[in-house]
């Protein structure tokens, strides 16, 4: 029951969708009604010519050229009928895949960072790629052969019932069989290729996964357990979609039986009256067993446009799925635009967990003035980067607030609030162009002059000049070829181009060498002049000269303080600061 009310509701949105094509939709119909009703009336035509030639007397050759000219151009004008319809036909099928996937893609823009986090990369890119592709090739059959499978199947029962009923009266009676046959066979069908398609998308994460971390894969040796857990999800996939293949190829076989059976009885039945002199001539016998084959193959056909349609509409509710998430929180309705922030923050009485059952921060309590230099450490899992998170606003507090210049960050709008913020993160991120492109991405319209100057900042001008085109080299997926290090440099430049009045710095030197460290060190100090900074950071030594460091444990602040006073203390931080030195 559950699963038909979702076939009913994903059904109707693809109506939905179609309302904007309905003159196109219209066009098509008429085209495919045309189509159909030269198509029924060739066989009209043919009985009369077979009645012709088989008529007592000469044969009558001048009325046969007349009906053979008329059957030429009936079919001429009906395969223009059938191109026309097919263009349009695939104008709206890939019209609305066009929109499915920008509408998609849209939504992955307003869908929260929670649930992204929640969901692999394979599975989203299966759900807009492979599900999309699925559906597109379910509608395209569906329209290129249930319109005209429809119109054929009520165009030849109105002419054979008018042609003689007794014998249509045959036909009629047995056709349901075909239908419960195929409508039996596409419900089995549903489930299976459902279950194709989440199988398909957890071997799309898989293969992303492991591709995107094939070194790490290496290191550990681990080839041959990955080759196994692709080889057991490929086992799987190949299952349920020989399952499903198998279901949905025996639906054309099973209503072709029962169809032939129906031209079996037609054909009998129309013989016994032409040889028992009930006014039935080969001519018209002809007329009706084409009419039969005509009216029965549509089934055949209509079964075969189920089985793909359900596959369409199991790949389209997945889709749908991932549409119906529920959106980020939107900017409250009186939110104001932060122009300029002073650099005062404030945490009050701050309590988050990512799931419910977990506590993660509690009672956190923070006070930092304008131009402050703020150093977050402590052991891994304590809340460090959550901290960021929050203040990113990439999360909301679950208690207590946040304020920035004196504001609730959720009175704020979010565009306006990260763009006071600049991040360097651990990890990197760059675009699949070039290094320029790169850099200037937070300020499109920087001169080149600003754009050189932020990388001798970032100390990445010496490296990129060896590119092969300079700041014009285009770069790979995720910075292609491009050392870490590099990677990092580049992602320090982007900041330093776009200075904001605050910075966030998590663990922005990790992958960069000790040498070049002390350089960049020196060009953050220059940075952060005056801008409120928050300093991530696992190598207490680049911390030192902060101006407060806070200690982290299990979500809460359990010390703070200037470097010196601190080790004075000897608290927990002296503990991490000198077990970095331990041989």
């Amino acid at each position: 029951m559950k699963k038909q009310k979702m076939n009913k509701k994903t059904i109707g949105r693809i109506l939905r969708d179609l309302k904007h094509y309905r003159i196109l939709l219209l066009l098509s119909l008429f085209f495919a009604a045309v189509s159909v009703a030269l198509t029924l009336y060739v066989p009209l035509l043919t009985g009369d010519a077979i009645d012709l030639m088989l008529g007592k007397g000469l044969v009558n050759w001048d009325g046969v050229v007349i009906i053979a000219i008329q059957i030429g151009g009936c079919t001429l004008i009906t395969a223009l009928c059938q191109w026309l319809m097919s263009v349009l036909n695939n104008r709206i099928t890939y019209g609305m895949v066009r929109k499915l996937r920008r509408d998609a893609f849209e939504k992955l823009q307003k869908l929260p960072l929670s649930y992204l986090d929640s969901h692999s990369v394979g599975e989203i890119v299966s759900r807009m790629m492979s599900d999309v592709d699925q559906f597109t090739d379910g509608l395209l059959m569906g329209f290129a052969q249930f319109f005209t499978g429809i119109l054929t199947i009520l165009g030849t029962l109105v002419i054979m019932l008018t042609i003689k009923p007794s014998i249509a009266l045959v036909v009629i009676l047995v056709t349901p069989l075909s239908l419960f046959v195929a409508a039996f066979i596409a419900k089995k069908t549903y489930s299976m290729f459902r279950l194709q398609s989440e199988t398909r998308a957890e071997q799309t994460a898989m293969i992303d996964e492991y591709v995107g971390n094939h070194k790490v894969v290496l290191a550990f040796g681990r080839e041959d357990e990955a080759q196994e857990e692709f080889n057991e999800i490929n086992r799987r996939l190949g299952k349920c979609a020989l399952r499903a293949t198998f279901f949905s190829s025996i639906t054309n076989p099973s209503t072709r039986f029962v169809n032939n059976l129906v031209y079996a009885g037609v054909a009998l039945t129309g013989a016994m009256m032409c040889i028992g002199g009930g006014g039935f001539t080969v001519g018209g016998l002809s007329v009706f067993l084409t009419y039969a084959n005509q009216y029965t193959k549509p089934f055949n056909e209509i079964s075969g446009v189920l089985t793909e349609l359900q596959n369409a509409i199991a790949c389209a509710s997945r889709l749908f799925e991932l549409m119906d998430e529920p959106n980020l929180v939107p900017d409250a309705e009186d939110a104001r635009e932060l122009e300029s922030a002073d650099g005062f923050v404030a945490m009050k009485d701050v309590a988050f967990s990512y799931t419910p059952s977990q506590d993660l921060i509690r009672g956190l309590n923070l006070t930092v003035h304008p131009g402050q230099r703020i150093a977050l450490v402590g052991p891994t899992g304590c809340g460090k980067t959550t901290v960021i998170n929050l203040l990113m606003r990439f999360y909301d507090v679950n208690d207590g607030a946040i304020f920035v210049s004196g504001t609730d960050i959720r009175d704020i709008t979010r565009a306006s609030l990260r763009a006071n913020w600049g991040m360097v993160l651990q990890d990197t991120w760059l675009r699949a162009a070039t290094v320029r492109e790169n850099i200037c991405m937070a300020k499109p319209d920087a001169t080149e002059e600003e754009m050189i100057a932020a990388a001798k900042a970032a100390h990445a001008h010496s490296f990129i000049k060896r590119l092969p085109k300079g700041y014009d080299t285009v770069l790979g997926e995720n910075g292609g070829d491009l050392s870490q290090g590099q990677k990092q440099l580049l992602c320090i430049a982007r900041v330093m181009l776009n200075l904001p009045p605050m910075l966030i710095l998590d663990e922005a030197t990790s992958s960069i060498d000790t040498r070049m460290e002390l350089k960049i060190q020196k060009a953050f100090s220059t940075m952060m002049q005056g801008r409120t900074s928050f300093i991530v950071a696992h190598r207490l030594s680049t911390i030192e000269t902060a101006d407060v460091i806070l200690v982290m444990r299990d979500g809460k602040i359990i010390e703070q303080g200037d470097h010196a006073t601190l080790l004075a203390n000897q608290g927990f931080y002296h503990h991490l600061y000198n077990s970095q030195f331990e041989s």
